[in-house]
């Protein structure tokens, strides 16, 4: 049997195997990121990925794979579903300003965790099909371009939100990559489907997509929740509304995300703490302790306790002026130490007095 048809053989069974461990598709690509790279320098150059201070180390790393992965040709790029069918319609709890909004992909176990999992079996199958060693595996975890990637593996293709879609789970998924020496027959790039199509810029709350395939981190309310350690500026705070981890509006009304077709989602991204349709007093009761055991696993316990308190206390600020609202607030002042915290507790105290 020639290499070639090796190969394709190999990928065949890399395909079933892609799907026995849940992944909703499978592509490959030996990619070009020269213009993905002059894009992020100007991304870059222009302040716009806020303290997010790891996106300007290792560029060329970012920018070549045999770069980061000596002896790279290939990159196996992977979508896994999380979208959690038993979750509380995310538009409803949007409009009940008394609940808290958690993005929808933050609502079970960390997706890092069970990414690499999955990607480590799926790399050792390659290994033992093949004699080769079994590659090295990325799930948002190095200087990787995987947006770019994957669109140029054919996996989908990149929105204006900058994220990836395609026709059949729109942006509802995790990316997850291998790199690998071995010279397994690529995919062909999709076409793109986004057309004239402005949802997602339209709806963004605070203007971060300031213009197709463009986003400014320092609006971002997932980058506020998430990444920006200190003070929310006050101007974007009446913006965040209840979104206390994340912010998915770009995809809520995404024409891609509308109907996605069924996918098989795994049991790690079930909800869990009721983070669906949890009551801000709720979860602003928790105890630091409280937070670290209930949310063990959890990609959002990486925040740490003061930054979901500060998060939370915005949200209530935000929602409805009702005199138990008033009170936790209060009792916030006396017993959160951090400086951060009491100055957005006192924003929020002050909303009660328009």
């Amino acid at each position: 049997m020639n290499t070639q048809r090796s190969l394709l053989d190999v990928r065949q069974q890399l395909d079933e195997e892609a799907q026995r461990l849940g992944f909703s598709g499978l592509r490959i690509s030996a990619p070009d990121l020269s213009k993905a790279s002059e894009a992020l320098k100007a991304w870059l150059a222009a302040g716009h990925h806020g303290e997010m201070k790891w996106f300007e180390r290792n560029h060329e790393k970012r920018a070549a794979p045999h770069r980061l992965v000596p002896g790279t040709v290939r990159v196996i790029s992977v979508s896994l579903p999380y979208l959690a069918e038993n979750g509380a319609p995310a538009q409803h709890i949007l409009q009940d300003k008394e609940r808290a909004y958690v993005s929808r992909y933050a609502l079970g176990r960390d997706y890092h965790k069970v990414m690499r999992h999955r990607l480590a079996k799926l790399a050792r199958t390659l290994s033992e099909l093949t004699g080769a060693p079994p590659g090295r595996v990325f799930c948002d975890s190095a200087p990787v371009m995987e947006v770019e990637i994957a669109a140029q593996s054919g996996l989908g293709w990149k929105g204006k939100h900058t994220l990836l879609l395609n026709r059949t789970e729109g942006s509802w998924f995790f990316l997850g990559e291998i790199f690998t020496s071995l010279p397994l027959p690529i995919d062909s790039p999709t076409t793109q489907h986004c057309g004239s199509c402005s949802a997602c810029i339209d709806a963004c709350p605070t203007q971060a997509i300031f213009a197709p395939y463009q986003v400014d981190a320092r609006k971002c309310i997932s980058y506020l929740t998430i990444e920006h350690p200190g003070s929310i500026p006050e101007a974007l705070r009446p913006l965040m509304g209840n979104r206390i981890y994340g912010c998915d509006d770009c995809q809520l009304f995404c024409p891609w995300n509308k109907d996605p077709e069924p996918q098989t989602t795994p049991e790690d991204f079930t909800k869990r703490e009721n983070l669906d349709a949890a009551s801000l007093l709720e979860l602003f009761a928790w105890t630091e302790q409280e937070f670290n055991e209930r949310l063990a696993g959890s990609p959002i316990r990486r925040i740490g306790y003061p930054r979901w308190i500060r998060n939370i206390a915005v949200a209530i600020g935000n929602g409805p002026k009702t005199n138990a609202a008033k009170a936790a607030l209060q009792n916030a002042l006396n017993i959160h130490p951090d400086a951060v915290v009491k100055e957005h507790v006192e924003w929020s105290l002050k909303t009660f007095e328009e």
